[in-house]
This record gives C-alpha cells, structure tokens and sequence, in this order.
C-alpha cells in the first residue's frame, strides 16, 4: 500500500508547485519611491507574472493618486535607459513569465499622491488587465533617498 501512496503524493506535489499554473497574474515585490520634491511624481515598480493565458496590462490605479501612468525609460536613440521616457498604453504579459517593472525601464508614474502616503507605509495599487480582470496588491512606501528594498 505505502509504494501506491509515494507515488501517488508526488504527483500531487508537482501538480501544485510551478507558477504557470496561476489562473491570474501575480503581482510581487512591489514598491513606491516617493518623490524628492513635494508635488512632483513618484514611480512605482513590482514584477507581474503572468497567468494561464496572455494578457495585457492596460492600467495601474491607486485611491491614494490622482492618476498612474505606465511608462518606459528611453535612451538616446530610443535604447533602454535614463535620458527619456514614453508613455506605454499597455504591456503584454506572458503566461507564467515574469515582467519585471524597475528603475530604467518600464516603471508606473504616480501623479498626485496623497500626503498620508509616507516612508515606511503602504500604498495600495489596482492592477487592470485588457479582459476587464484586476488584481490588488499593496506597496511598500520608500523615501526619495532610501535604498530600494
């Protein structure tokens, strides 16, 4: 009997580990740098990793923002980097394959924080896909000059 049970609780072990069988995104390791100067914009930065299927993120929203827009980092001559950024109406996501949001690349402007938002708080973020889904997560909050975490 012991030699049907081995085989059989391994099997349910590798059916449950793996994150491509994720039926939603995920959202991980998210932060918010705020910003050095009172009124400007902060930036956000987490990592999706993508479902099942793929899709695309086509909004990140907070009620404590007035708007996010998603953004990507522009070199000169349109390579990755500081100089510049553009505006992204949306970002595909993979199934199963992380899509890493960081410093000199695809990162979420927030405008218009709200003053309760503090270092060493959180901010809560919504994540809006283009089949209409959402996913909510919550933001560690770092000063301008504080490391990243």
């Amino acid at each position: 009997m012991m030699k049907r049970l081995v085989p059989l609780a391994l099997l349910l072990v590798a059916a449950c580990s793996g994150r491509s069988g994720l039926d939603v995104v995920s959202v991980e390791d998210a932060w918010v740098r705020l910003p050095a100067i009172a009124g400007r914009p902060g930036a956000g930065y987490f990592t999706l990793t993508g479902g099942k299927a793929p899709t695309r993120l086509v909004a990140v929203e907070s009620t404590s923002a007035a708007r996010i827009e998603l953004h990507e980092s522009m070199g000169a001559g349109g390579m990755a980097g500081m100089s510049g950024m553009r505006p992204l109406t949306q970002v595909n996501v993979p199934p199963g394959a992380p899509v890493p949001f960081r410093p000199g690349g695809n990162h979420a402007m927030i405008f218009g924080i709200k003053p309760e938002v503090q270092p060493g708080g959180r901010m809560p973020l919504s994540f809006r896909f283009a089949d209409g889904s959402r996913v909510e997560a919550e933001a560690q909050v770092i000063g301008a000059g504080d490391p990243a975490p």
